[in-house]
């Protein structure tokens, strides 16, 4: 019997058990009637309000997109109506197939690859490979968008073969190319929102569509807020079956402003046609050095209007068209623009392009020189080389010219009389124990606005690099073991390379600057580094008398209409560090330097008493690759900067391609030296803006547009609508098919 349980304590432990579920079920309805009263009250309104949106379905009208246009109107991108061909993933995953048969009789009317089309409607991901949908997967996936009409026409009439595919007039971005002016890395291009970007934008004043397009880089995407427009949304009651029963709202699409920009279409054809013709030539001429021809790998331009900082044109080679981004790049172009070979065409190498300054750079170290109290005509030995330590110093191709000024010094641009300035700054300010070292070439570098950005507005623009003190010392403290490892290795080489010297040097000497440091720095050679925008900015203010304004592309936002103008003022950004005096005595060097300097050969016939001009050549040298040439020159009007990494000296590769874009600009017949203003593209810099029409068309009354040269293919029948697509229009929107054309222009 001791194994039987008590009564008592049978009921006790039922009890207990009933006591516990009693708790639990409480427990369960506390919870759920909090979460009854959170849901139904708490939060009512809100489930209400997205119940009630069930029932309501968005139709979005995409905005029509600003142009963007050169100072006198001429559309350099605007949009244009093509047929589209756009597939909805949505509707292709509903398919047992998930939709591949659909793709795959696509391309067939399309005439592409199935893999190609397949590859379109794929989404991105870290691990996938260019092309796919980089926007989001339900939104409208273009595949196309220079369908035929009969393409169109073929897949509308087929719905019941093509689910999920449309084929719709659209306005799209075009990049119009005027005169054959690319400016692939001013413009820019588009490509569709992400879901991290739609939902990021929706606390902002701009919120983002799924079936937006923005600006990725350039100007697209600078002034994107002010060229997107706001979509349309028409909003349909529906009921549970799809069904549209009313309409609930209607929000019409308002154009986005359009962008009137510094550039001048023809002066940058020219400026683009020069540059690239000075490449080709540099390919033809053999160097001396390295006994090949020069490779002239890369290049860039800019002209600048010395009174604003404008930018008139700015120009990158290689580059690519920006028009391959329209409608989803296609695979064969995405790889040809990411080939190392390609040597990356979507670099804006005016503004991203580093490289050593040359003897550019003197004219900061004419300035520092003066500054530190360096007479300007005292006489300074120009001597073919200078011993400093163990190390030879040359000149330029061992020139000598005896006892010399630094006007002089700038004219024939010896680098020995830097050498020997720099040297002695450098044992004032303590050699290699500095206290309190003054370090005038640093300063006055940093002064000049070198080291830092200019504040151009293009995206992705770099600092290029004063090589002072400060960044000396971090990137001694990061190097030294890399240069006592590499000094170690070759240490009982017989012949050392240049390379392996700086290496014993620099493990052996821990000192933040050397000797040869000040000296190298003093010519524009070292680490130094510097982009062509910012050696524009430093000339176009050795010409206005010293300011330095803020590099600007945008000039104004007009609204669609015409009727709201918002001008985009020149920045002043600093001064610089000279007196009038010195301003005056440098500019009058530079003029030296083309009547009988290192650019004289260049400029023969040059009407300089009609039209002044000032120069400084530059030849850089790069351990392991051939010379960039510099060439750096202003008017009283314009700054051009041109450079071509791998192209020889300064004068040589770059000279000619210079002079012929101020004749171009100052209507200067070739060679004469004959000037008839009439004939100039720009004798004077252009101040007022093109004027706009209620209709979208840009105007100016000084511009005409060339014959044959129309920018807009015509329509058939004669008509001048964007793309030519009257009759595509006509077949899918009968009665009103002017609706469809988005965008469009019209020339007379």
């Amino acid at each position: 019997m001791s194994g039987n349980i008590p009564e008592t304590g049978r009921t006790t432990r039922i009890t207990i058990r009933l006591v516990i579920l009693q708790i639990l079920v409480v427990s369960l309805l506390l919870t759920l009637g909090g979460r009854l009263w959170y849901l139904q009250i708490r939060n009512g309104q809100q489930y209400d309000q997205k119940a009630a949106s069930n029932h309501i379905q968005q139709v979005v009208t995409p905005a029509v997109r600003g142009q963007i246009l050169d100072d006198r109107g001429v559309p350099l991108a605007d949009n244009e109506t093509k047929l589209v061909v756009s597939a909805s993933r949505t509707d292709l995953l509903k398919q047992a197939d998930d939709g591949k048969a659909v793709l795959d009789r696509l391309a067939g009317v399309l005439g592409m690859k199935p893999e190609e089309v397949s590859d379109k409607v794929r989404l991105c991901d870290s691990a996938t490979p260019k092309p796919c949908w980089n926007g989001s997967p339900y939104q409208p996936i273009p595949i196309t968008d220079s369908a035929t009409t009969q393409q169109a026409l073929q897949i509308m009439e087929r719905r019941e073969d093509f689910p999920g595919i449309t084929a719709e007039p659209t306005a799209v971005r075009r990049y119009a190319a005027p005169f054959k002016a690319n400016a692939a890395q001013v413009l820019g291009y588009l490509g569709p929102v992400t879901d991290d970007e739609v939902s990021a934008s929706e606390k902002t004043d701009t919120p983002l569509l799924r079936s937006d397009q923005i600006g990725r880089s350039g100007l697209e995407s600078v002034y994107d807020k002010q060229m997107r427009g706001t979509a349309g949304v028409t909003r349909y009651e529906v009921d549970n079956l799809g069904r549209v029963i009313g309409k609930a709202g209607d929000t019409p699409a308002e154009p986005g402003s359009n962008l009137v920009t510094s550039i001048d279409a023809r002066v940058q054809a020219v400026t683009e046609k020069e540059l690239n013709d000075a490449m080709v030539a540099a390919r033809k001429t053999y160097d001396t050095v390295s006994h090949q021809n020069y490779k002239a790998d890369s290049g860039a331009a800019v002209v600048m209007d010395n009174r604003t900082g404008q930018i008139i044109a700015m120009a990158s080679l290689p580059t690519y068209d920006p028009n391959e981004w329209v409608g989803g790049i296609s695979s064969k172009a995405y790889n040809t623009l990411m080939d190392k070979k390609s040597d990356f065409p979507l670099l804006n190498r005016a503004i991203q392009g580093q490289s050593a300054p040359g003897s550019t750079f003197k004219v900061v170290s004419t300035s520092a020189a003066i500054n530190a109290g360096y007479p300007p005509d005292g006489n300074y030995p120009c001597t073919s080389s200078m011993m400093i330590g163990d190390r030879e110093f040359k000149n330029f191709e061992n020139e000598s010219f005896g006892d010399i000024s630094l006007g002089r010094a700038l004219e024939v641009s010896c680098d020995t009389v830097f050498y020997g300035i720099a040297y002695n700054e450098w044992q004032k300010d303590g050699g290699t124990n500095p206290k309190k070292p003054k370090d005038w070439f640093f300063k006055t570098a940093h002064q000049f606005g070198l080291g830092a950005k200019t504040g151009v507005d293009l995206p992705g623009e770099v600092t290029g690099r004063v090589p002072d003190r400060k960044w000396a010392s971090d990137y001694n403290d990061m190097m030294q073991g890399y240069w006592c490892r590499t000094a170690a290795a070759h240490k009982n080489d017989k012949k050392k390379s240049f390379e392996v010297q700086i290496s014993i040097e620099k493990c052996a000497d821990h000192n933040v600057i050397r000797a040869g440091d000040s000296v190298n720095y003093a010519i524009g050679q070292g680490d130094t580094l510097v982009t062509p925008v910012q050696m524009a900015r430093v000339y176009a203010a050795l010409a206005n008398g010293g300011t330095l304004y803020q590099p600007t592309i945008g000039k104004a936002v007009i609204s669609a209409d015409g009727k709201t103008v918002t001008p985009i003022k020149p920045k002043v950004s600093g001064k610089l560090p000279d007196t009038k005096a010195t301003l005056k005595y440098i500019d009058k060097a530079l003029a030296g330097v083309v009547t009988e300097g290192t650019a004289d050969w260049k400029f023969g016939g040059w009407p300089q008493d009609k039209i002044p001009l000032h120069a400084k050549t530059g030849t850089a040298e790069v351990e392991g690759k051939q010379t960039t040439s510099w060439f750096d020159t202003y008017t009283k009007d314009y700054t051009i900067v041109m450079t071509i990494s791998q192209g020889g000296t300064g004068s040589g590769a770059s000279g000619e391609a210079v002079r012929r874009i101020y004749e171009a600009m100052y209507g200067i017949t070739k060679d004469s030296g004959t000037i008839d203003p009439k004939k100039g593209i720009m004798p004077k810099p252009v101040t007022a803006l093109p004027k706009i029409s209620a209709d979208g068309v840009a105007t100016a009354a000084s511009y005409t547009l060339p014959a044959g040269d129309d920018l807009f293919a015509p329509a058939p029948g004669g008509s001048h609508t964007a793309g030519g697509a009257t009759q595509v229009l006509a077949a899918l929107a009968p009665g009103r098919p002017e609706k469809l054309l988005l965008g469009r222009r019209y020339w007379s």
